[in-house]
């Protein structure tokens, strides 16, 4: 198992991200929030998952292990896949989904794209006891400072690498700028546009 990678962040979009260890690139996969804490950075440490399936294997990259331990927690839940946990710490922060599990706030949940109500009642009784012991008063997140050339396409290109289809990104982004304005940031334009999916 790959524990983490330390090297130089070659490509980085919200979804993917390219680390050089050595002369070797490593493809992993992120979640919005680990891209908003890296995203200004040239080099750094990620704490990773290697998830393996009959057909792909997939680096999983996190910035903090208490985003890691998460997405392990919620990937543990039946009908709860690596993508779905992945597109869950993109549309809420970690603080945000632990709450909502251990208050049972499962409408929050649903708000995710991915997570319909079952899995949402799932999530609840199968973690609330798990996450009501973990503390997110010390992970405070930052906030967004990161030039982007073109926000409207690179939400788009967010979109689809998390697994929407392109039209679809493209309808919920539009009715994202149309509510939000032109001068709305990528990471918002994300937040918002997956809950217009």
């Amino acid at each position: 198992m790959i524990a983490f990678l330390r090297g130089n962040f070659v490509q980085v979009t919200p979804a993917k991200l390219i680390v050089d260890v050595g002369g070797v690139g490593y493809e992993v996969n992120i979640s919005l929030h680990t891209y908003e804490s890296i995203s200004k950075k040239e080099n750094g440490q990620l704490h990773t998952y290697l998830h393996i399936t009959e057909n792909s294997q997939v680096l999983f990259g996190f910035n903090t292990i208490q985003e890691k331990e998460l997405f392990m927690h919620l990937i543990s839940v039946s009908g709860v896949g690596a993508s779905t946990a992945r597109m869950m710490l993109s549309g809420l922060q970690p603080d945000e989904i632990i709450r909502a599990i251990v208050q049972g706030d499962a409408r929050q949940l649903e708000a995710i794209k991915g997570i319909g109500k079952k899995s949402a009642e799932r999530l609840v009784l199968e973690l609330k006891e798990k996450l009501s012991k973990i503390s997110t008063n010390n992970n405070p997140l930052g906030g967004f400072a990161v030039a982007q050339a073109n926000p409207h396409q690179d939400a788009i290109q967010a979109l689809i690498a998390l697994g929407i289809q392109k039209a679809i990104a493209e309808k919920a982004v539009d009715k994202t700028i149309k509510t939000e304005g032109a001068e709305a940031s990528l990471e918002v334009l994300i937040k918002l546009a997956l809950k217009n999916c």
